[in-house]
């Protein structure tokens, strides 16, 4: 695969270069898919979103969409992705439950590159046997932008299933492989898609995995899905949400003292992070003014159960990257 984007594609920065894009895209499609099926295993998320998007315009029900709740979603993500893509959009989408399956995998696996391993093999594993379920699927597409591309290169593993067994002998699409987020948002509105959709938050593929230093646990999880769905609450009663391009919580595998109800507490912390960037490569950290930080911090300890502090992360991309792991 060529890893370097081409000089001709111009910076998607209006809809009427997304438009291009597009039209170039669909006629590339067609021209590569023909009148065979392609497999996607669609998240949710932006990349996803939009790459079925494309795919759907350039061969509509020739699309088979996995979505796999591997236990590593956000709150209610996977009831969200089936009411957008099967009722709404009516797309053809397998819905599987793997969440036991992630987990047992995963108990007592504290490295994050460990981690990513472990959690992209099963999602391989996962989505291989439904891929053998299937008859007909030529293709395999993926939702892969450049910048995991650029991070792949010596820092981080990406998840993806471009690993498959070679038995089932996928062709590989990959529609938005050249173009940084910003990008994929626009085509995501020149291709009608929602605005909501569009402009959700980055979710890195592992999931709420990376947002759990450290060994991942049930219980952690749990305050990590809890105190992010109020941190989102809270940036959108506020507007917050339209200004600030990623924000979330982290929940590391280490217990702090406190005190509540008059006894001595062992607790987990929450680490808030917000940060605004245009491409990923790099971020900046958005200032949340005292009076929401405190009613988000307020919120956390009184709702989420096993915390006792809330913390914020204040640093930019470099020297630290927009996650944790």
């Amino acid at each position: 695969m060529n890893d370097i984007r081409p000089e001709s594609l111009e910076r998607i920065t209006n809809q009427a270069l997304a438009n291009k894009f597009i039209d170039e895209q669909v006629k590339a499609l067609k021209e590569q898919i023909k009148d065979d099926k392609v497999l996607l295993a669609l998240s949710g998320g932006v990349d996803s979103s939009v790459t079925a998007a494309l795919l759907i315009k350039a061969i509509g029900k020739n699309l088979v969409c996995v979505h796999v709740n591997h236990g590593l979603l956000r709150k209610n993500e996977s009831e969200q992705v089936i009411n957008t893509f099967k009722n709404e959009l009516g797309a053809t989408l397998i819905y599987v439950d793997a969440v036991d399956r992630f987990l047992d995998k995963l108990a007592n696996v504290s490295d994050p590159e460990q981690k990513r391993k472990v959690i992209g093999k099963e999602f391989i594993d996962v989505f291989a046997e439904e891929a053998r379920k299937l008859s007909g699927i030529k293709f395999l597409a993926q939702g892969t932008i450049y910048p995991d591309i650029l991070e792949s290169k010596g820092i981080k593993a990406h998840h993806n299933v471009g690993g498959l067994p070679e038995d089932l002998n996928f062709e590989l699409v990959e529609p938005v492989k050249y173009l940084y987020k910003d990008e994929v948002r626009q085509v995501g509105l020149a291709l009608g898609l929602k605005e909501e959709m569009v402009f959700r938050q980055p979710f890195p593929g592992p999931g709420l995995g990376v947002r759990c230093p450290g060994a991942i646990t049930r219980d952690r999880l749990e305050i990590v899905r809890e105190s992010d769905a109020i941190l989102r609450e809270e940036f959108a009663k506020c507007g917050l949400s339209k200004k600030v391009w990623q924000y979330f919580t982290i929940v590391p595998d280490y217990r702090s003292t406190g005190i509540k109800d008059n006894k001595r507490t062992y607790d987990y912390f929450v680490v808030l992070r917000a940060v605004n960037s245009v491409d990923a490569t790099s971020a900046t950290v958005e200032e949340i003014p005292y009076d929401i930080l405190f009613k988000i911090r307020d919120r956390i300890l009184s709702e989420v159960q096993g915390v006792n502090r809330v913390l914020v992360d204040i640093s930019p991309k470099p020297i630290a990257t927009i996650e944790w792991e």
